[in-house]
C-alpha cells in the first residue's frame, strides 16, 4: 500500500506543478497532512482555495471547494481515467492553465502507464499508514512548540517522507532535517529521523550517547533513526528530544 500511496500522491505533485508558480525549491509540489481528516493535500490551487487530497481513510482522491467536495474512488481506477477526471474538475473549478502529469523526478517504481490500475490491497495496511501518518504530524508539531523552534510539516512527493527543517539562531550555525521516512534500503519499516548538518556537511555523530530508542548512523546518512511500528508519542518525542540534545550539548 507504500506503493499504491505514493504513486497516488503523484497526482497532487502534478496539480501543484501544474496549476502554481513555480518555486526553486519545489514547495509547490508539497503536501500537508491533515489529522482530523486523514488526508494529504495540495496548497490552495486557485484564488477560491481550491485543493485537491488524498484520503488515507477512503482511498480517494478529493477535489475540495469552500461548500462542496468531489471524490473519486481509485481502487479500480486507471491513469487515464484520473487525468481526465482532475483535468475536468480543475476546468470546472475554474483553473485556465492545462493539468499535465509531468514529473520532473523518477521514483522508485516502474513508469506508471496510461493503463495502470489503482488496488485497495489490503485495507488493515492502509489504516496502519494512516496511524503512522498522525504520529508523525502530532510528535513534530508537539516536538517544535516545545522546542520552540519553526518549521513547516510537508510532505515531499519526491521521497514521501513527512518532514520538517530548522535552523538554529544561535552562534553553533546547525540546521536539522527531521521527519517520518518510507521503508528504504537503510530502514525496512517507516522510522523516524533526525540529522544535523553544519553547511552542507552532515555532523559527524560518532562521539554521541546512546539513545532510549532508536540508533546512531555515521556511515553515509548521519543522524539517528527509529523504526516506528509499535512506538507511540511518548518514544517518538524522547527520540527527537534525545537526539537534539546530543547535538546542542
Amino acid at each position: 500500500m507504500t506503493t499504491q500511496m505514493h504513486l497516488a500522491a503523484q497526482y497532487l505533485a502534478a496539480a501543484g506543478k501544474s496549476f502554481l508558480d513555480k518555486k526553486e525549491d519545489d514547495s509547490h509540489t508539497n503536501l500537508g497532512f491533515c489529522t482530523t481528516e486523514g488526508n494529504m493535500s495540495t496548497h490552495p490551487l486557485n484564488s477560491d482555495g481550491d485543493t485537491l487530497s488524498l484520503s488515507y481513510q477512503r482511498f480517494t482522491l478529493d477535489w475540495n471547494s469552500n461548500n462542496s467536495k468531489k471524490s473519486l474512488r481509485l481502487d479500480g481506477t486507471t491513469h487515464t481515467e484520473i487525468v481526465k477526471w482532475i483535468t475536468q474538475t480543475a476546468i470546472e473549478a475554474g483553473i485556465k492553465k492545462p493539468f499535465e502529469y509531468d514529473l520532473h523526478y523518477e521514483l522508485p517504481y516502474t513508469p506508471i502507464t496510461d493503463d495502470f490500475t489503482f488496488k485497495l490491497h489490503n485495507v488493515n495496511r492502509l489504516r496502519e499508514l494512516t496511524n503512522f501518518r498522525i504520529l508523525a504530524q502530532l510528535t513534530l508539531e508537539a516536538f517544535l512548540e516545545n522546542q520552540q523552534l519553526q518549521s513547516d510539516i510537508r510532505t515531499w512527493p519526491h521521497h514521501f517522507d513527512t518532514g520538517a527543517f530548522v535552523s538554529l539562531e544561535d552562534k553553533t550555525g546547525l540546521a536539522f532535517g527531521l521527519g517520518l521516512a518510507i521503508p528504504d534500503t537503510m530502514v525496512n519499516d517507516y522510522y523516524f529521523y533526525i540529522s544535523g548538518y553544519k553547511g552542507h556537511d552532515g555532523v559527524d555523530t560518532s562521539d554521541f550517547n546512546s539513545l532510549t530508542a532508536g540508533k546512531w548512523y555515521n556511515d553515509g546518512f548521519k543522524g539517528a533513526v527509529l523504526p516506528v511500528t509499535g512506538i507511540d508519542e511518548i518514544t517518538a518525542s524522547t527520540f527527537f528530544e534525545e537526539a537534539l540534545a546530543n547535538y546542542i550539548n
